[in-house]
């Protein structure tokens, strides 16, 4: 679900490698893209045309926004352009067409008049331990920002910041102002953990958002992002005139690149990405969308789009594969940071199940207290639309192979206390996988189960080592399978290394019971069942691993080697 504050009613490194593409506008004619630059990191939409990188033109959309004297608000994950549309806009409501030459809004945009443009960016408001700290901090960023329109704080205790700030607004001419608002949750994600401190911080911001909800008349337009929604508290007349765009079936390709737009626009690149790579060209874009593609932010869940981030990343620098950028980058935004603090993600066995929500939660609200992991999870990112079934029920997943193992990542710091698998010595489970033995695995197995937070992650059964070993090899970028099914039976885990295929069956033994007693029954299912023989892998590896519960280690082993 979605989490929502309530805002006031009336709202709510670059690559230099020269280029030369055409590509169609898809009007009927081809347009000359010369010498065009990727455009890795720059969020500031004038620097970026000033710089002659690549523009993926959003420009129709963003016009059928713009063009409407209304107040929007957008929720996306971190990394994918919220600050660049931010930018835009302010290009746009402050110097007309000056930096859209070429783009789609050029023959549509007819408005002359330019506009006081206020644009602010909470997520420049600095860690702090106190709303005193806050406040301090939210009036200076605000004032600096309406000062080059007139506005002049001068300290009163008799007549405040936001009194100050509200006889200047309803001074201002009718529709003459534009707010544009980037991040607006970033202060309150910021003390998620700190119920009291985010009360606080939100009331002071509540001031703010009052005054703009009270001067509509003189706003000509405001758009707000942010990563969360957080519920409305009662000092708020309600939510009646914000139109969300988060999960409208228009603008799902407003933020990130569509297949469509990655081939139109980045052709070349991807060429070159192909030759170094010795790849054919076709099979590397279907890799890079099983890799970066499969977000879906629209609620008919049938528009796809890319990370920017990740695929820009790749680009620029293909000689170091396809690698994980998601997890470092838009991957741990604060907002999850906080809740982890306070809570825990649901337990690492819902890492492969299937996952539900209703569609109503997630384009709702929920307050602080009642903030769903799966609905912030979708927030975030780590999990996407799939399909909307039975007109309200909505299924999620990972959106692709990165996520999946960003997903596995977090899942295996949990377990391990806020650790990584390399600091409690169970480092490149992979490598051992594909070139160790099983008894390598084993060990290594033991380092990462010895060094479980048992308290909130205890193991329990067979359910739980299978899934506690299927986040650890999926945060590793492998792609384990769980309870895989033959004609004879279904194997606990199999997973692909190189040449080799593990199929793995745990057993678990506990006070009493005989270790090799379960060690010899493993054994003989594994044998019975034909566990892996179906496949065609140059070599085949099967083991079973016993775990002993009230040793919270594996205490046995066996390779099971094929029969010739």
């Amino acid at each position: 679900m979605y989490i929502f504050i309530d805002l006031p009613s009336f709202l709510f490194g670059f690559d230099y490698r020269e280029v030369k593409i055409q590509v169609n506008r898809g009007e009927g004619k081809m347009v000359d893209i010369e010498n065009k630059l990727l455009p890795v990191g720059t969020s500031d939409f004038s620097t970026l045309r000033l710089r002659n990188q690549i523009y993926v033109d959003k420009t129709e959309l963003i016009y059928q926004i713009a063009s409407q004297s209304q107040k929007f608000f957008l929720a996306r994950p971190r990394r994918f352009g919220k600050s660049l549309l931010i930018s835009t806009f302010e290009s746009l409501f402050k110097y007309g067409l000056r930096d859209f030459k070429g783009l789609a809004i050029e023959n549509l945009w007819k408005e002359e008049c330019a506009y006081n443009v206020v644009s602010l960016d909470f997520s420049l408001i600095p860690s702090f331990s106190s709303v005193e700290v806050f406040s301090k901090k939210f009036m200076a960023i605000l004032s600096g920002s309406f000062s080059p329109f007139g506005f002049n704080y001068v300290p009163d205790p008799l007549n405040d910041f936001f009194d100050q700030l509200f006889t200047w607004m309803r001074a201002q001419p009718r529709n003459s102002l534009v707010i544009l608002i980037d991040e607006y949750d970033a202060p309150l994600t910021g003390c998620l953990n700190n119920k009291d401190l985010f009360e606080s911080v939100r009331a002071v911001m509540a001031n703010f958002y009052a005054i703009l909800k009270s001067n509509d008349r003189v706003l000509r337009f405001a758009f707000i992002t942010g990563i969360t929604k957080f519920n409305k508290a009662s000092i708020f007349s309600g939510l009646n005139n914000l139109s969300d765009l988060s999960l409208d079936v228009n603008y799902g390709s407003l933020l990130g690149y569509t297949p469509y737009e990655v081939e139109k626009y980045f052709s070349e690149f991807l060429s070159r990405a192909a030759k170094k790579l010795c790849r054919n060209k076709d099979e590397l874009f279907t890799e890079l969308i099983n890799r970066y593609d499969g977000f879906c932010f629209e609620r008919s869940a049938s528009t796809r789009v890319f990370s920017p981030w990740s695929l820009l990343q790749f680009l620029s620098s293909p000689e170091n594969g396809l690698i994980d950028y998601w997890f470092e980058s838009g991957g741990r935004p604060s907002v999850l940071i906080e809740y982890l603090k306070s809570h825990s993600l649901r337990n690492p066995e819902e890492y492969g199940r299937e996952k539900t929500i209703s569609l109503s939660e997630l384009s709702g609200a929920s307050d602080i207290e009642t903030l769903s992991d799966i609905g912030l999870l979708t927030q975030t990112g780590y999990l996407t639309i799939k399909s909307v079934r039975f007109g309200n029920t909505v299924y999620l997943d990972y959106p692709n192979v990165e996520v999946r193992t960003a997903m596995a990542q977090l899942y295996t710091s949990c377990l391990l206390n806020g650790r990584t698998a390399g600091e409690v010595g169970a480092g490149s489970i992979a490598e051992v996988l594909r070139e160790d033995s099983a008894e390598s695995v084993f060990h290594i197995l033991n380092r990462l189960f010895l060094s479980i937070d048992f308290q909130g992650f205890p193991v329990r059964d067979e359910a739980s080592v299978r899934a506690y070993v299927q986040v650890y090899i999926a945060g590793a970028g492998l792609n384990p399978k769980i309870e895989h099914h033959n004609a004879h039976g279904i194997s606990d885990l199999e997973v692909g290394v190189g040449d080799r295929h593990w199929v793995f069956e745990f057993k678990v033994v506990r006070k009493g019971e005989s270790k090799e007693e379960k060690l010899r029954a493993g054994v003989e299912q594994m044998t019975s069942k034909h566990y892996g023989e179906q496949q065609s892998s140059p070599e085949l590896k099967r083991v079973v691993l016993v775990y002993s519960i009230e040793e919270r280690q594996f205490v046995k082993w066996h390779e099971v080697v094929p029969q010739p």
